[in-house]
């Protein structure tokens, strides 16, 4: 959907997974105008790297109302008019939890090294909380074996986005307990898989919940009410450190940590003193605030100073909160599709080319600039590349071919800033292209195609596209 008019503390996009925000330091202010760099022909990475792809569990799964499976908010949201493009619902979506054997073959052939999926926590915990349905945790069973048969690891999402729709009868991410909610669902997915999965992470883009859910209205919950917003990013937050801890208690020898989606955030002129300290608000709004309290155990002040003394979410934040939030973590998951540009008074500027979704500015030495200062800022942590692509308008030929070449353009110039990162000294282990199939995708419905892999929504026929054959190709060679 186009974005709409934005400023201070404004969303910068509404409507697919993406990236937000992040201050570029003194040195990358002049990047208004970025020029990427000579790389050589060429370029390894090191033994063993892990190269991925990324799916969620209500965008491919399907089978929303099979096997004992509750709704989900999604559920709930993608049957108001109006809430999703065409009036498209995730009921069958990929039908992936039919076809998990056949799309894990799939991936075996393009020589896939790591799998990241979600749990659907309504399908496990039909009521959010209470029984659990056996049908529901052997499907993830079955998909988790499938995946070690095929040489593939495993890496778990516990949340992304679908929370059960009967927790948000009980007020969802509002309701503090929803933190303790999760803890006990993380401990229940822990106890079945945390022996053959090795990697879980926690939220998936906590701050995508808070501004398009929460603040905008764009997905699901619906809700549109900003100082709401930032007491659910609080007990989001609050949820990950006990899902940390519940994790480390069913399964300690499971490595653990967050996927927050980041970007750059350049000021508009980089020698105006107004667009510099806007871009400096935008990053404590769409990263410090996520980063700071995981990684810091602290808030940003500039943010809480704007949010004002009276902001609900001061009165959310209760003693102890933040060392729940802060609890050591093993990796950091990031998520970048591309950067943002600001102006005085918080005014986000298209400065860049944009892909198929008019958000989306594409910058690849943005994911540079976000390895680089995360490593920097943060303690060098161990981090995995969870989501990055782009979609593109992509059909079937007469001759059964899907040509998609602004997606390899669009891989390679990233994979060759991540290499650059490298490098450079950040600690990065893999990298998940967004995503493995053409799927659900939110808001936009099945009019967005992300996928590496076509599908045929209405036969479910899969066709790999160019890109994936080219994957194919990079991942053998373990270079480009």
């Amino acid at each position: 959907m186009p974005r709409p008019s934005l400023s201070r503390r404004t969303l910068l996009r509404s409507g697919v997974a993406g990236a937000f925000a992040l201050a570029a330091p003194p040195a990358l202010a002049g990047c208004t105008q970025p020029a990427a760099p000579s790389t050589p022909a060429t370029v390894t990475f090191p033994p063993g790297f892990g190269w991925g792809a990324a799916t969620s569990a209500y965008q491919v799964e399907g089978a929303a109302a099979t096997d004992g499976r509750g709704p989900s908010i999604w559920d709930t949201f993608a049957r108001v008019p109006g809430n999703v493009r065409g009036g498209d619902t995730g009921d069958v979506a990929c039908d992936h939890y039919h076809r998990y054997a056949d799309d894990v073959a799939l991936m075996a052939d393009l020589g896939l090294r790591s799998y990241r999926f979600s749990v659907s926590w309504s399908r496990v915990l039909p009521a959010g909380t209470g029984p659990v349905n056996p049908k529901g945790l052997d499907f993830y069973k079955r998909l988790v074996d499938a995946l070690h048969k095929a040489g593939i690891a495993p890496m778990l999402t516990l949340f992304h986005w679908d929370l059960p729709q009967a927790l948000q009868d009980r007020g969802g991410w509002l309701n503090r307990d929803c933190a303790d909610w999760f803890a006990d669902y993380a401990t229940v997915v822990a106890t079945a898989l945390g022996a053959s999965v090795p990697t879980f992470l926690t939220l998936n883009e906590p701050k995508t919940v808070v501004n398009v859910g929460y603040r905008f209205g764009a997905h699901a919950p619906g809700v549109r009410n900003d100082a709401d917003a930032y007491v659910a990013a609080h007990h989001l937050l609050l949820a990950h450190g006990r899902a940390v801890a519940a994790v480390r208690a069913a399964a300690p020898k499971v490595r653990i940590g967050p996927a927050l989606n980041l970007a750059p955030a350049y000021p508009v002129d980089p020698n105006d003193a107004g667009d510099q300290a806007a871009a400096r608000l935008a990053d404590g709004y769409e990263n410090r605030l996520y980063l700071d309290p995981v990684l810091k155990g602290s808030y940003p002040a500039d943010v809480l100073d704007d949010l004002g003394p009276t902001a609900p979410m001061r009165r959310a934040i209760r003693a102890g909160d933040l060392e729940v939030i802060s609890a050591p973590v093993d990796l950091l998951a990031i998520q970048y599709y591309n950067p943002v540009f600001v102006e005085t008074g918080g005014t986000y500027v298209t400065m860049l080319p944009t892909s198929d979704a008019s958000w989306q500015q594409i910058h690849p030495d943005g994911l540079y600039d976000i390895l680089t200062r995360v490593s920097r800022d943060y303690g060098n942590p161990l981090i995995t590349i969870t989501e990055n692509g782009r979609p593109s308008a992509d059909t079937v030929s007469p001759t059964g071919t899907v040509d998609d070449p602004a997606r390899i353009e669009f891989l390679r110039d990233h994979f060759r800033a991540a290499h650059r990162a490298i490098e450079a000294g950040v600690r990065l282990e893999s990298y998940h292209v967004w995503s493995l199939l053409d799927n659900f995708e939110w808001a936009e419905g099945y009019h967005q195609r992300w996928g590496i892999v076509h599908v045929d929504f209405d036969t479910q026929v899969r066709t790999r596209k160019a890109s994936a054959e080219w994957y194919r190709s990079v991942i053998a060679a373990n270079a480009l």
